[in-house]
């Protein structure tokens, strides 16, 4: 199993640490190994408070983060949960939260996990193995070919999510990985069985997000994070792939946008902003973090802060 290495983590500590330096409450709302959160607490961290669905990855995790136990505390939970379980422990407010969204190289490495197409394994694919929610394999052998191709479209971006849905249900039942992507690679055009990127890449990531309903948990989470900040406090997003990313900065823009009705235009709905972006463009790894983390090269960091008010 590969060893799971943080991306940007130098960016994110110099944009997420806000302004006036102060570290008291940390929530890192996607654990994983504990990179991040280890950087967090390196950095002077007072206490963090870290999510993940993940059993085997919480394991992992404290075991890597065995220095920094008394500051941290684990809860296996969504991200989306953050505000209760900061409740529970008397938050109301953090100063800083990191989402780094997607999966980690101990999940892609882990064939009984299904997330990955070079291993022989079974199509899972839930972040919280003991769950007992859908799995691909259930959506995979149980979809409508119509739902099949919009979800692979959808979610995956899939251009020819029709032809690679038709396939699929000709050949139900269909239970591995192996023969999944073996499957999509005899249909998608030759010119795309010659790329680095393995054709099957779009049609595991569309049934990944169904299958843990990311997109859903995003949305939600965005707005209940940056009320969750206190003032001046960051909120530091790490996305991998467009549909989150384009969920990031559109909610960011949204909540950075101000509205202010001109004089006798009383019928235009003012809005205040709650943020300000830190950075405008997102940040991407460096040619020095591609060499030696492959697997970083879609990574986007984006931070926003949220305001005061008088």
């Amino acid at each position: 199993m590969s060893a799971h290495i943080p991306v940007l983590v130098e960016p994110l500590l110099r944009l997420a640490k806000p302004s006036d330096g102060r570290l008291d409450r940390v929530i890192d709302g996607t654990l994983g190994a504990g990179g991040h959160t280890r950087a967090m607490l390196q950095a002077g961290a007072g206490d963090v408070l870290a999510f993940d669905l993940d059993d085997a990855a919480i394991e992992i995790a404290r075991y890597n983060l065995a220095p920094y136990l008394e500051r941290l505390t684990v809860a296996q939970a969504s991200y989306v949960d953050m505000r209760a379980v900061a409740s529970r422990r008397g938050w109301r407010e953090v100063d800083v939260i990191i989402l780094d969204l997607g999966l980690s190289s101990m999940q892609l490495d882990d064939p009984a996990r299904g997330f990955a197409f070079r291993h022989e394994g079974p199509l899972d694919m839930r972040f919280d193995a003991l769950n007992e929610s859908v799995t691909a394999d259930k959506l995979l052998n149980t979809l409508p070919e119509k739902d099949l191709a919009d979800l692979f479209f959808r979610l995956g971006e899939e251009q020819a999510a029709c032809k690679i849905a038709s396939a699929i249900v000709a050949q139900r039942p269909i239970r591995s990985t192996v023969k999944l992507a073996s499957l999509v690679k005899t249909v998608v055009p030759k010119r795309r069985r010659m790329m680095k990127i393995h054709p099957a890449t779009k049609v595991f990531q569309a049934l990944r997000i169904a299958v843990n309903r990311e997109l859903e948990s995003l949305e939600k989470a965005l707005p209940i994070a940056v009320d969750l900040l206190r003032p001046g406090g960051r909120l530091a997003v790490i996305a991998f792939h467009s549909l989150e990313d384009r969920i990031v900065k559109q909610s960011f823009r949204d909540l950075a946008q101000e509205v202010v009705a001109p004089p006798g235009m009383a019928s235009i709905e003012e809005k205040r902003a709650l943020v300000k972006l830190v950075n405008r463009k997102p940040i991407v790894p460096g040619e020095s973090e591609l060499s030696s983390n492959p697997r970083s090269r879609s990574a986007k960091l984006r931070v926003v802060e949220k305001l005061k008010f008088d």
